[in-house]
This record gives C-alpha cells, structure tokens and sequence, in this order.
C-alpha cells in the first residue's frame, strides 16, 4: 500500500504540447494532468492522432525540431523535466525512464548482434565491463522467459519472431531498473497468444521491480487488462480519468460511453446487439471546436457545450470527467438515443439455393523452397495450406482465425485465384475455380471480389475515388455507361462518404475512408462472394465499427456471402455465422460460431480465447498460454500439427503419444460441428466455459 505521502514516480499538470507549422503554433495537448505512483500502470487511451503519443514523447522531450512543451509541469519523481538541459534528459532517457515502441525493429539495429545492443545500455549508463554486462544481459532475457537466452544473444534481429523482439526491447528497458517504463502499443502488431504472454510478462515484471507504468494503446481489452487507472483522451484532451473499473462500470464523458459502444464483445453476436460508431471524425488541431471538442459528436450535445472550453472537474470521489452533464450521462446512459446507430442488423435474407456457394475439399498450397538443396532425393516445400476443407452458405459469413502462418490469407488467395492450387479441388457456384485469376473468366471474376488489409496497396494514388470506384462498372458492364457515374455516387452515399468524395484522391482521405472506397469497388459488380482479409484490423474501433455495420448492410441487402479473416476472436464472434479455427496450414475446429465459443473445445480455440483481451475488468478469464512458437510450415511437426504446443495433451491415457504418431480424427459435436483432435469427445465436453461475464451469466465462452 502507498503511504499518504508518497511522492509519485510521474506527476503531469496541465501539459501543453505545439508544433510550430508554417500557419503558426498548433496545440497538440492541451490541460493534460495525471500522475502514476510506484507498482501503478496508467493507461491512456483514445483514437488515432488524440494526442496519446505526444504525451510520452513529450515526457523526454522526443517532440522533433518543430515540437515544444508551452504549459504545465512534468514532475519525475518531485523534480521537473521541463526545466532540464538535452544532456540531463539523454541520461535519464534508458535509465531511469525507459520506453518500449510499437514496432520493436524501430529501437533494434539491424546491423549488431542482440547482446551487444543490450550490453550497450549497461556499458553507456552504468559504466559496466563488456563481460559483466553480457552475464546481466543474459539474466534478464532469462527473467523475460526467453529460451536459450545465450544462443538469441549471437543472433540479429531478423532471426527471431516478432514476440522475441519484443521481449528483447522490453529486457532492454528493465536491464537499469527504471523507475518509469512508457509503453507505446507495445502488442500492436502481436499475435493474441503472443499478446497475452507479453501482458502477463509486463504484470509480471512489474511485480518483481515496483516499476511505474505509462501504457497506451487503442485497444480497450488490453488497457482493462494491464491497469489500474485510465486516462481517456480526445482531440489533444484527456476528457476522462479514473480506476480501470470505474471507466469500464460507470464511464461519465460521452466520448468514453462512445468508444465502448463501438466493442463488439464475446458475449454478443450481430443479431443480439448493434455495434454504435461514433458520428464524425476527430477534428484537426488547427480547427478545434469553441466550446467541447466533442460537442459536434455528442448525442447528448446541448447549447452551452459551444460556448465555452469545458474544465476536467471530480464527479465522484477519484473519478474526474470533462463534461458539463457527467452525472446525468451516467444515470441515462442506457438510453442513448438511436442516432448514433447506423443500422439495425438483421439475418441475411435467405437464397433459393440451398447448397453452399463455395466448397474446398483438400484443398493444397505448397511453395517451393528456393533453395538447390534436396533432402532426402525430393524437393521440399512449406506447406502453408494443407488438406484443408470447409464451405461456405449463400448470404452467410464464413470466419477464419488463428495465428500469424496458419495459412488463413494464403487460403483466401488460393481461392480468389492469387496463389495456385497445389493440390485439392474449389468450387464457386458449381463451377472448378482452381485456375489462376489470369486464366479465369470476366464473369467469374465478376462474382468473386477481394477487400484487402491494407487499403493503400490497392488503391492507385494518381487515380481518383471516383474513377477507381467506375472502373468495374465499367469493365463488367454493371450499368449502362450513362449511368456509371449515378451508380459511383450511390455507392459513395452507401459507404457514407457521399458525392464530394469523387473526386477526392486516396492520400486526401483517412484509413477508415480508404478501406470504405476499396469495399465499394469491390462490391460495383455486385459479386456472390467477398473475401475480406483482415479489413478492421488497423483501424480504429469508432471506425471499424463503422466499416462492420456496413459490410453487414451491404450482406442484408444484397444477400452477399463473405468470407472473413480477422485476427480479433470478439470481431469474429459478431460478425461471422460460421468459423473455422486454422493451425499451421489445418483446420483443428470448425463449425457454427456459437459452437466454437462454448465447451467442447479444441485445445487451440480454448488457448486462443484464453487470450482475447476483454473490455471488461470484472470478466473471469481461465490463464492458459502456449509453450513455444509455431513450428515451421516447412517441416510440420508428424501426427496432429499442434501436439508441440497442446497443454491439455496429458488427458491421453499414453500421455498424448498417439498425438505424435497419427493424424487427429474428425469428431463431430453436431452435425455442423466437428474438432480435429486425439482427446475423446465425452472428455472435451467436460470441459468448463474459458470466459465468464457475470453480468450476462457464467455461460459465455
């Protein structure tokens, strides 16, 4: 417990951050307070480009050339950094204040070993010997559960996955006991097995040093599992701030009731509840409403919100709100009025055929390894895809998760016509679609379309939206010629972006608007099947709550199948009618959606749900994590792929050893239902739900 006097570790006062442009001073933060004691994780949360970021760079005056704090005290440990010279920052920067990045490649040189950059920060600020700080180095990759943590150390960057660098930047940050550690989306880019070993190492770690903790993130589950307080911010504001289970049970600013609504959760689906996006976009420093900023957005906007900037004030005791009617959003804030819902979803207007639109029976994508060498007198190959099959129903959305290299992309591919078929058959519409997309019809590339991850890769930046949205109708004859610009403009008005935007380039719009323009093109043609590789993922939840209810619109109204991979299992959840579990190029589970999150499990689905961060700081979550990393598509492990990594393999009377013999058997839970697994069905069952939320009952899974 903290003394009552206790000095905080970081004490921020009305921090104020500029950048000076060529029109003038731009305030990125403004009136920014908070402060975070020892063994406390503070999380800061918000949308892209509300000033999360600036704060912590700010902090160690990281702001660039053009950036400068104009307000406000910045406290470390009672004395304030605002005042301190470059030279003193520079030796505070890794020592006593360490940072971890989103993107670990960002803090590793590519050119030294990982030992000598860890060593580097011992020699640099604690003037130790090479060999002393080698031997250090090589105790904290093993506090950070690295395996063979002198052999990593030869290595370089590029020879160990993504979650390794991480931990290897986290190591870095923790080797001079830091009194704070900032965290930027440290799990961004993560795997959601990967995440959560990377979560539990943070708490952990924590623990062990009575480390501070900065943390921020978009991704509301992570910032309710790792802190004790959250900041809520908004357009340069912090507009919220409180313990985690206050903001979560009771949140009193409308922009946090707004984020939370746009959260699909694991215990609701697309025809039980209706995602809320919030209207409007987060307005630009140089154009900043006079009174609330998030007066233009609020639903519950009244006159006196414009007229003046609205004060931070305490609501309730710890609990502190930048809003003129907290206490009345929080006693109606189940009645938010229907204008900030898009749509009411529906179930999919049923088709006359009956049979699934698309059939994958064994289906096979091999690569070649680039390599002369030949083992064994036969050429090797990854096998990314491997005796996969599945179907997928007219007008419903078939779901596909698993890990980074289980083959999800590489299968949508495959069947879009981008990879070729190594082995297998596809069928869409009746018709054998194994061909490459070159050597494919025009009418059955018609029908089948494609949404990308990322939408800059395949929108042209020297074309307009306007023009690349007419292309298809153009090319497959969608309407007359007369009428192709109508038709554009209908398609923009559905996306919610409306006529203005044709002639708009792609660098003009932002990455929710992009991916919207690469939906409508991919649906001109009004195809039979979307395929949607992770379209959500980088975006927003206000935005990809938005993206969601409108592919849900598009399939109600046109009767569209979709096929959707997505790395988020709550994404999924709602939006997917059916699911398919991939691991290591195999299928381990697939069925109905509501079946997969509920006992009896997959030992893999179980540990994946185990994962999924939950926006709920009161839900029940059973700890399982996987030992190990994803072996290798180029020499899979014989039997059932997963026996490496299964935790649950000692419920086999033989302690799992026919896991390593033969391949798992297809057991069916129900007709539609089926796991891919050794353990006995009856034993499977007896398993207990990973996830319970009391509020909705202990039954969810």
């Amino acid at each position: 417990m903290r003394g009552p006097r206790e000095v905080p570790i970081l004490q921020i006062e009305q921090l104020a951050v500029a950048y000076a442009t060529r029109h003038g001073d731009v305030a990125a933060v403004r009136d920014v307070s908070f402060e975070i004691h020892r063994a406390q994780t503070f999380g800061i949360v918000g949308e892209s480009g509300c000033g999360k970021s600036t704060v912590a760079f700010g902090m160690v005056n990281f702001l660039g050339r053009n950036g400068r704090i104009t307000g406000g005290r910045i406290l470390f440990q009672g004395q304030d950094l605002v005042k301190r010279s470059e030279l003193e920052l520079r030796k505070l920067r890794g020592d006593r204040i360490a940072m971890v990045y989103q993107d670990p490649m960002q803090a590793l040189n590519p050119a030294m070993t990982l030992g000598d950059q860890m060593a580097e920060v011992l020699i640099v600020h604690r003037s130790m010997k090479r060999s002393a700080a080698m031997e250090r180095c090589k105790q904290m990759l093993e506090r950070v559960y690295m395996p063979d943590p002198a052999s990593v150390m030869r290595r370089y960057p590029h020879q160990i996955s993504g979650g390794q660098q991480q931990r290897i930047v986290i190591a870095m940050a923790l080797l001079n006991d830091p009194a704070l550690l900032i965290m930027d989306e440290p799990t961004t880019a993560l795997d959601v097995t990967v995440e959560a070993a990377v979560l539990d190492l943070i708490n952990d770690l924590q623990n062990e040093f009575d480390t501070a903790i900065m943390y921020i993130s978009h991704n509301l589950g992570v910032i309710a599992r790792v802190s004790d307080e959250i900041g809520v911010m908004y357009a340069g504001e912090m507009v919220e701030r409180a313990d985690v289970k206050d903001i979560f049970a009771r949140p009193s600013h409308p922009y946090t009731l707004g984020l939370l609504r746009c959260i699909p959760r694991l215990d609701t689906t697309k025809r039980s509840t209706t995602l809320q996006p919030i209207r409007g976009r987060v307005p630009s420093p140089t154009a900043l409403p006079p009174g609330c900023i998030f007066e233009p957005r609020c639903p519950f906007a009244r006159p006196a919100c414009s007229h003046q900037p609205i004060p931070m004030r305490e609501i309730q005791p710890g609990h502190w709100a930048r809003c003129l009617y907290a206490e009345e959003i929080l006693e109606h804030k189940d009645d938010l009025s229907d204008d900030m819902v898009n749509i009411i979803i529906g179930v999919a207007p049923k088709t006359d055929n009956g049979g699934p639109i698309l059939r994958v029976k064994e289906a096979k994508t091999y690569y070649p390894v680039a390599s002369k060498q030949i083992i064994g007198g036969q050429k090797q190959y990854v096998k990314a895809v491997d005796n996969v099959s599945m179907e997928a129903m007219p007008g419903r959305t078939l779901g596909i998760v698993g890990e980074s290299g289980c083959g999800k992309s590489t299968l949508v591919k495959t069947i879009i016509g981008l990879e070729k078929l190594s082995g297998g058959e596809i069928e869409f519409m009746g018709m054998d679609i194994s061909t490459p997309v070159s050597k494919r019809s025009e009418a059955l590339i018609k029908d089948l379309q494609m949404v990308f991850q990322n939408p800059d890769s395949t929108l042209n930046p020297s074309f307009s939206v306007g023009y690349q949205i007419a292309r298809p109708l153009r090319r497959f004859k969608t309407v007359p010629r007369n009428q192709v610009r109508d038709e554009v403009i209908r398609l923009l008005n559905m996306m919610r972006l409306g006529e203005n935007y044709y002639g708009r380039l792609p660098r003009q719009l932002s990455g929710g608007e992009k991916q919207r323009v690469a939906i409508a093109r991919a649906i001109a043609a009004q195809p039979k099947l979307v395929l949607c590789d992770e379209p959500v993922s980088a975006l927003d939840v206000s935005v990809q709550a938005a993206v969601l209810n409108l592919l849900l619109e598009i399939q109600q109204q046109l009767g569209t199948t979709m096929v959707f991979i997505a790395h988020d299992l709550s994404v999924v959840r709602f939006f997917c009618d059916h699911l398919a579990v991939m691991y290591l190029g195999q299928i381990a589970e697939i069925g109905p959606a509501e079946a997969i999150y509920l006992p009896p499990y997959h030992p893999y689905t179980e540990a994946l749900l185990s994962a999924v961060p939950i926006p709920d700081p009161s839900a029940e979550q059973k700890h399982i994590r996987l030992g190990g990393s994803v072996p290798s598509a180029l020499n899979p492990p014989t039997g059932c792929r997963f026996h490496t990594r299964c935790p649950r393999r000692a419920m086999l009377p033989d302690g799992g050893a026919i896991c390593e013999r033969e391949d798992p058997p297809a057991q069916f839970d129900t007709d539609q239902h089926r796991i891919y697994c050794h353990i006995p069905l009856e034993e499977l069952r007896k398993m207990e739900a990973v996830v319970t939320i009391e509020k909705e009952g202990p039954h969810v899974g």
